[in-house]
């Protein structure tokens, strides 16, 4: 069975900062917009950022294999060449890391590249990859 495509909201501060950030640095097409919206392809999901400045927030944290972890965040699993060359891209770009790229629970169940950073309204994204996949649900 074909996995469907999900569909996000999330509120955001300023529109064209959000449009140079998700489609130019992290090449999402846009869908349709309107003056207070805009969707993306996110990386084959739809994603729509409203404008809604007043409930734009910081995540807390928790705890996680000892990084401090955006409760609230999002983000896509990629193939881990895909991983690397948006790893190599948002470094180049001088992206500012919450959780720099790196290899979380290595030598176990679930072992993961992953990286945590934020858009320009303080979203929380995390870009995550698995050498074998079947590691994704596992537990």
């Amino acid at each position: 069975m074909a996995m469907p495509p999900f569909h996000m909201a999330f509120p955001v501060a300023d529109l064209a900062a959000t449009r140079q950030f998700y489609e130019g640095l992290l090449g999402c097409r846009v869908g349709r917009s309107a003056e207070r919206w805009i969707d993306f392809d996110f990386f084959g999901h739809q994603i729509s950022a409203h404008l809604r400045p007043s409930e734009v927030r910081r995540a807390e944290t928790n705890e996680v294999d000892g990084d401090q972890v955006p409760v609230r965040h999002f983000g896509a699993i990629l193939d881990w060449d895909d991983w690397q060359a948006l790893a190599d891209r948002l470094a180049a770009a001088s992206t500012r890391f919450i959780i720099e790229p790196h290899v979380r629970f290595k030598g176990e169940v679930g072992e993961q590249a992953t990286m945590f950073f934020l858009d320009p309204s303080g979203n929380a994204l995390e870009f995550k990859a698995f050498r074998d996949k079947s590691q994704i649900f596992a537990t």
